[in-house]
């Protein structure tokens, strides 16, 4: 029986969230096909086409979905499995599929099955507990699996498909909300839950002008993502979707730096899989030293300049 996946895409192009999510999907037994859902998405169907494993992309055009709203992809996905026998609807655990695919299990009346980072049969899984310090090993007997994939925890799919794009008709709009405006963080740096290098900031920095100007050109000299602690998002330095932590953005990169961070369990639940971590604090009692590869014990507003210079410019 077939799985669907729900791409993320931003109409022209698929996120990168979505090739981890096939990569899941490609572990169950059965057909991947993933659903396309967007208005003038054409792009972002023949990017899903070509991604290795999917075996059909499932193409919606609507005026409705050019921003869609949680109901209106919840309606969407209830409307293709009910004729394509899915056995799996998965989704990756970003915000978007954490607010559409519980809107799914409700209507199915289904448990869902959240931030997975392992798959041992059709109906078995392993997802995190306790912010990460556990994993639980889940079985499910429902007929169909809503599962939401964290995407650090599967290697995201290459490329070479050449699957066939099929056009869906669009369910009715849902009704209810609507989106009437947004507010976009616009960066020439890379996304932060793909980064190779993320550097993160907390609130040791002080404020939000620091923030700018110690972590900046470290992030200019390391082609690195910003990020920051639940602390220094709450007090203003920076915006939501920079926040990484167990209420925020997971993330793996292969070096993570952090300045001024302290170390919360919350925090640590985030990027505790990065394959380096380098953190800078003046507290040697620090928790992040704990799980720190490197751990530098030094006034951050000596020691981030310092490392900057030695770095060579982009």
């Amino acid at each position: 029986m077939p799985i669907l996946v729900l791409a993320e895409h931003d109409h022209a192009s698929c996120r990168s969230a979505t090739r981890h999510a096939v990569a899941a999907a490609s572990k169950l037994p059965g057909d991947v096909h993933v659903l396309v859902a967007g208005h003038d998405a054409g792009g972002a169907a023949k990017e899903a086409a070509a991604i290795a494993g999917v075996a059909k992309v499932l193409h919606v055009d609507a005026a409705h979905l050019a921003q869609p709203t949680a109901e209106n992809l919840a309606a969407q996905i209830l409307a293709v499995a009910a004729t394509g026998g899915y056995t799996h609807l998965v989704a990756p655990a970003t915000g978007t599929g954490k607010n559409v695919m519980p809107r799914v299990a409700a209507k199915l009346d289904v448990a869902q099955l959240s931030d997975i980072t392992g798959i041992e049969s059709a109906d078995t899984f392993v997802r995190p507990i306790y912010a990460g310090n556990a994993f639980a090993t889940v079985q499910s007997k429902d007929a169909v699996k809503v599962i939401t994939v964290r995407t650090t925890a599967f290697e995201a799919a290459g490329s070479g498909g050449s699957a066939a794009v099929e056009p869906v008709a669009a369910a009715a709009p849902a009704g209810g909300a609507k989106v009437t405006g947004q507010e976009l963080t616009k960066s020439e740096r890379p996304e932060l839950t793909g980064a190779r290098v993320v550097v993160s900031g907390g609130r040791g920095l002080g404020n939000g002008e620091n923030y700018r100007k110690l972590l900046e050109p470290l992030a200019d000299r390391l082609n690195a993502a910003l990020g920051a602690s639940r602390a220094a998002v709450d007090a203003g330095y920076v915006p939501n979707d920079y926040q990484v932590g167990q209420t925020g953005k997971i993330v793996a990169p292969d070096l993570y730096v952090a300045v001024g961070i302290s170390g919360a369990i919350q925090h640590l639940a985030g990027m505790k899989d990065s394959k380096v971590i380098v953190a800078i604090n003046k507290d040697p009692e620090a928790p992040i030293f704990q799980i720190a590869d490197y751990g530098l014990v030094g006034d951050l507003f000596d020691v981030v300049p310092q490392l900057v210079d030695a770095l060579p410019p982009r």
